[in-house]
């Protein structure tokens, strides 16, 4: 979810017995929404305590029993008849056992006392949030900006409505169209975290980037034991490189001379803690088609372009074509979800970028050519006779057909 929904969906899951967990990558901004949520809970009058976990004095007391949190808030047997106590605390995967912490809240003390937590690393909380916590948590993922939110950080709301136009509207001629086109290719190369998208140079933006890398990458990469830790930033790098290809693991392993089994772990962090995503294929029944292996697509294009070390304009790059599905791929993460989301490939190079299962065998399927030219018909022959029940439409940027859609209005 993105922050603008972030904080209205925390909002409505208050009254909710369950633990909020806000999740998502280091820097994306879950600190400044569960922030602005302890504002709105203070305007309903309700007791409500920000604490962080990095705090070393809270996080001895905590470790040492769950219940000593309550020597930093108010105590529940205090509470009114009507009153709630919400404890928002950030980064809850610190605590040596925060599978037992909230459980042992939960089941004491559901109905008075509400936690909202945020984690910078699902690796963590899947490692430490065992069955336990079933039913008493609900997971809400926090994204980085996306090109809405984007306008917004750059105080370009009324560009927003524009968007919002052009999408509703296909024939719609923005008079702001160049503009937009300027800001679309500013967001597609530094990406969507908010430090950056606020940034007010370019050097500032590649310095912040670089920092997320070298900084946060690798503080993940030591808390989760990496031992090879220049192999992985190199695993990160060749994933960069290859956006919307099929990842195969045999072939990394031999490129960078790691077991399969590493392969595979470092794989896993890479998804747990936000950087890149793994997309399956759709299952069908094809004999040829290729039922394995994923593509990778990563969750910030800003984040992506600073393991290549390149932030070319659109025009000059190489891989505008890659860079271009790669947004489109969070474009439908937001719109229909990631559990909808498939791409399909058949052993003999017959492949349709992205596939949305909306009900059981029917759907949408999407193809992603920066220039509408380049989509041939015939290729896409087989899919079509296949999969009827998946109309199939293009997504570019550069437009020669009318009944091409435009990435910058999808």
């Amino acid at each position: 979810m993105t922050r603008f929904e972030g904080l209205e969906i925390l909002k409505k899951h208050l009254p909710e017995p369950q633990h909020s967990i806000l999740i998502g990558a280091r820097q994306v901004g879950k600190t400044t929404v569960v922030k602005q949520l302890v504002d709105a809970i203070q305007q309903q009058q309700q007791p409500v305590y920000f604490l962080t976990f990095e705090d070393s004095t809270i996080l001895k007391a905590i470790d040492q029993h769950p219940e000593n949190i309550f020597n930093f808030t108010k105590a529940p047997s205090t509470l009114q008849k009507k009153e709630t106590l919400y404890i928002v605390i950030d980064e809850v995967q610190y605590a040596a056992n925060p599978t037992n912490f909230l459980k042992l809240l939960y089941d004491k003390y559901a109905g008075k006392v509400k936690i909202i937590a945020t984690g910078s690393s699902a690796f963590y909380i899947d490692k430490n949030f065992k069955d336990s916590l079933a039913g008493r948590k609900q997971v809400f993922e926090l994204y980085p900006l996306d090109f809405e939110e984007f306008l917004h950080f750059k105080n370009q709301d009324k560009l927003i409505g524009e968007l919002k136009e052009m999408r509703k509207r296909k024939k719609y001629q923005s008079l702001q169209q160049k503009k937009i086109d300027t800001l679309f290719e500013e967001y597609i190369i530094y990406g969507g975290y908010p430090a950056v998208v606020l940034a007010s140079t370019e050097k500032r933006k590649k310095e912040l980037l670089k920092e997320l890398v070298n900084s946060y990458m690798k503080k993940d990469a030591l808390e989760a034991g990496i031992k090879e830790e220049l192999k992985f930033f190199q695993l990160a790098m060749l994933l960069a490189s290859q956006v919307g290809s099929l990842v195969n693991q045999h072939e990394l392993s031999n490129t960078l001379g790691l077991s399969f089994g590493t392969i595979d772990n470092y794989l896993y962090l890479l998804q747990k803690t936000f950087i890149v995503h793994l997309l399956s294929p759709k299952f069908g029944n094809l004999r040829k088609e290729l039922t394995k292996m994923p593509k990778a697509y990563f969750n910030d294009t800003g984040l992506r372009n600073t393991l290549l070390n390149n932030f070319s304009k659109i025009n000059d790059r190489m891989d505008k074509g890659e860079l271009l599905e790669n947004y489109v791929y969070t474009r439908l993460r937001k719109l229909y979800g990631l559990d909808a989301l498939r791409y399909w490939r058949t052993a003999d190079g017959n492949e349709v970028d992205f596939i949305i299962e909306q009900t059981l065998h029917k759907g949408k399927a999407f193809e992603i050519k920066y220039n509408d030219v380049q989509y041939k018909p015939s290729k896409y022959k087989k899919f079509m006779q296949h999969y009827k029940e998946y109309p199939l439409s293009v997504i570019s940027k550069e437009k020669n057909n009318a009944k091409t859609i435009e990435a910058i209005r999808f």
